[in-house]
């Protein structure tokens, strides 16, 4: 049977349930537009690519349909939710107040480990081939530092809105990622990001954040 999770944005999904690795597996198809908006969503076919029953799958997507990536429609079945560049000026109004209240608080609160982790994202970070790698995967990236933050803030009430939030925002930018030119130096601006919180400068941090968030939704607005 297949392993679900192995890709995952998540940290680890080895000790999930099968309900939540399936949510987990489908949020992510729905994120990066391995789905696409407004595509119908088969039970059966996500339920034997995942190797799972459709019982953890019609669990998963109920819960998705909270998260607001999916909708379901009486006779009609279950559809990927449409993606409104429109909607991106109301994701960002939360997000530019509650980025830097992560960062600032990560950078408060993380554990020496955690800080440790984060140097360490950082400099693969730096280290990458930002020009040479794959728009996707440069999205991915950005999400799994998203969420390290996140995690490192020890917040989960802020955490689970911050990811909610991230995730309808990068579907969006996952429309125009062709069209972007700056997608690597915004991915790179996470260095210093990181590397503020590990060291305990909260308010760097948090100026970092809102300047990552406010930029990137204006590069999206000029090829809009």
């Amino acid at each position: 049977m297949t392993v679900l999770g192995t890709e995952s944005l998540d940290a680890d999904t080895a000790t999930m349930s099968l309900a939540d690795r399936a949510y987990v597996a489908i949020r992510d198809k729905l994120i990066m537009l391995d789905i696409r908006p407004n595509e119908a969503i088969a039970e059966s076919e996500l339920a034997t690519q995942l190797g799972v029953g459709r019982t953890p799958v019609r669990e998963a997507l109920k819960r998705l349909e909270a998260d607001r990536l999916v909708m379901s429609f009486p006779r009609r079945g279950t559809f990927a939710t449409g993606v409104d560049v429109a909607d991106l000026r109301h994701i960002s109004q939360i997000r530019v107040h509650l980025e830097p209240v992560a960062a600032r608080t990560a950078a408060e609160a993380a554990t020496p480990a955690v800080r440790a982790e984060l140097l360490e994202l950082a400099d693969r970070t730096e280290e990458l081939d930002a020009g040479n790698i794959d728009r996707d995967e440069l999205m991915r990236w950005d999400l799994r530092i998203h969420r390290a933050v996140y995690r490192a803030a020890g917040n989960p009430h802020l955490e689970d809105i911050l990811i909610r939030y991230d995730n309808l925002a990068t579907r969006i930018f996952c429309l125009f990622l062709e069209r972007l030119p700056t997608v690597a130096r915004h991915v790179g601006e996470h260095t210093d990001l990181l590397r503020a919180i590990a060291a305990g400068d909260g308010d760097k941090a948090a100026a970092i954040a809102l300047d990552h968030v406010t930029g990137f939704e204006e590069s999206v607005r000029q090829v809009v």
